[in-house]
């Protein structure tokens, strides 16, 4: 496997060995973050990213605290799933610390200076009377811990920091949605304090907010326009198989893989947009985003769904998946949306890199010069389809940018990320 192969798929070079051994990373699609929980369809929507009813039946405080007496991680699955962590009560909201060494809970309600929280089998807890937005962490006086079962978050210089529902822009996370052929993962979404006109589905989430993530991530929440929700779905160590559309080798002869990206488009079409619905409404046009293979797979979401997405937009996508191994010929997206001709979904692809672009294997993709990087042959030559072959046409349905010799990583899409958040906020 070469180093442009690595890089062209959305991996560092180093990682390729844990890839091939069945371990994971975040890049390469690392385990689903976050508490074992589980789907969540309640109701709600905005800001607070909504109030559903509890666990149970009874949502006393008494109640809640049986439920996690006899079953603690379930009952905290229940209610993630439902009002989301902390619980909102009428005394106030019911915070959970599920480390008995955290037996504090510090925030905005005491100056951060530690409130004793009550001890039971296993856990912590304490009701407060907190005002939305409230920050909190728990804490043994010495080590400071974001809630790992919070609803609602947000980043600060110290890192994750965990909130009280708040009314104003934030985060909110869902915990362990999947399907019948998806593995369970996080889907977290930017709610922006505006009312929410566009709808924007992202592969990748734990790159998106998240300033620790690799490279920095795409800090997306600071490009997002007013109104604007994101939904970032987490990748898993499934990543190559999930975000391909067709299966091919990434080492000349090598072990095929990948081809599940039509029952990932269902998982997003079917579970991911019916939980965004419940929870926030759906108004306005939706799109669809990704960089590397998240760009190819948001391709082919917009082609599997055609009408359904007004948006699809593609960041160093790797178009000639399909193609890479040598002697492999199976369809790329560029030969599918050929194929399939002019639809209505406005498209937006980039990429980095530079250089000639030739096909020495003769295969149909000008994927062969190693030194162009960040897929840049190959989404020239997919916008070159677009407009000669498939009717589109540049700066109205199609847009292409070339960032000359800009590498393959979160940095670099960040950067230029406002770019197609701009355009899918004009339509």
């Amino acid at each position: 496997m070469t180093y442009r192969s690595l890089l062209s798929l959305g991996y560092p070079a180093l990682a390729a060995l844990a890839l091939l051994a069945g371990c994971g990373d975040d890049e390469l699609g690392g385990g689903p973050s976050g508490p074992p929980t589980t789907s969540s369809t309640g109701q709600g929507a905005g800001g607070a990213g909504g109030s559903g009813g509890s666990g149970g039946g009874d949502s006393s405080l008494e109640a809640i605290l049986n439920e996690l007496r006899t079953d603690l991680d379930g009952a905290m699955t229940a209610h993630a799933a439902q009002t989301g962590w902390p619980i909102p009560l009428a005394e106030g909201y019911l915070f959970v610390s599920t480390d008995p060494e955290l037996d504090r809970i510090a925030g905005d309600h005491d100056g951060w200076a530690g409130t004793t929280m009550n001890a039971e089998n296993g856990f912590r807890w304490l009701v407060l009377p907190s005002s939305a937005g409230d920050r909190y962490k728990f804490t043994d006086l010495e080590t400071f811990v974001p809630d790992p079962w919070s609803r609602s978050y947000t980043y600060d210089n110290f890192g994750e920091m965990s909130l009280v529902p708040p009314e104003g822009a934030h985060l909110d996370r869902y915990f362990k949605i999947g399907d019948a052929a998806m593995a369970p993962r996080t889907v977290r979404t930017w709610v922006p304090a505006e009312a929410i006109d566009h709808v924007l589905y992202v592969q990748d989430g734990q790159n998106l907010f998240d300033p620790g993530a690799n490279w920095g991530g795409w800090h997306l929440q600071d490009s997002a326009p007013p109104g604007m929700l994101l939904v970032g779905i987490d990748n898993t160590d499934a990543r190559l198989a999930e975000y391909t559309h067709v299966p091919d080798q990434i080492e000349d002869g090598g072990q095929w893989i990948g081809g599940d990206g039509d029952a990932y488009a269902d998982f997003l079409q079917d579970t991911v947009r019916p939980l965004i619905q419940g929870r926030y409404g759906e108004a306005g046009p939706i799109g669809v985003m990704g960089s590397s293979l998240g760009g190819l797979i948001s391709f082919h979401i917009a082609d599997r769904y055609p009408g359904v997405y007004a948006f699809a937009a593609s960041l160093s996508g790797t178009m000639g998946w399909g193609s890479i191994g040598m002697g492999v010929t199976n369809e790329t997206i560029i030969e599918r949306y050929v194929a399939h001709g002019h639809q209505a979904t406005v498209l937006y692809l980039d990429s980095g890199g530079g250089g000639s672009c030739f096909d020495s294997d003769d295969d149909g993709i000008n994927d062969d010069n190693e030194a162009a990087g960040d897929n840049y042959c190959e989404n020239v030559q997919m916008r070159d389809a677009l407009t000669l072959t498939a009717g589109y046409t540049l700066d109205v349905d199609l847009f292409h940018v070339w960032e000359s010799g800009a590498e393959h990583n979160e940095e670099a899409w960040a950067t230029r990320v406002g770019g197609p958040l701009g355009i899918f906020a004009g339509l």
